[in-house]
C-alpha cells in the first residue's frame, strides 16, 4: 500500500513540473503580428468604405 502511494505521489510531482515547463515555455513564446498596410482584408474594408459614401 506504502509502495502504491509514493508511485501515485511521484506520478502527481512529474505531470505537476511538466505542466508548469509547458507554461512556462507558452508564456515565452514570442507571437508576430502582421503590420496592418500588409494586411489585404484592410484594404477590401477600406474599398468597401469609399465606395458606399
Amino acid at each position: 500500500m506504502l509502495t502504491v502511494l509514493i508511485i501515485c505521489i511521484i506520478i502527481v510531482f512529474v505531470v505537476l513540473l511538466l505542466s508548469v515547463l509547458t507554461t512556462s515555455k507558452a508564456y515565452s513564446y514570442k507571437h508576430s503580428v502582421d503590420p496592418l498596410e500588409d494586411n489585404p482584408h484592410l484594404n477590401q474594408d477600406r474599398d468597401t468604405d469609399q465606395s458606399n459614401k
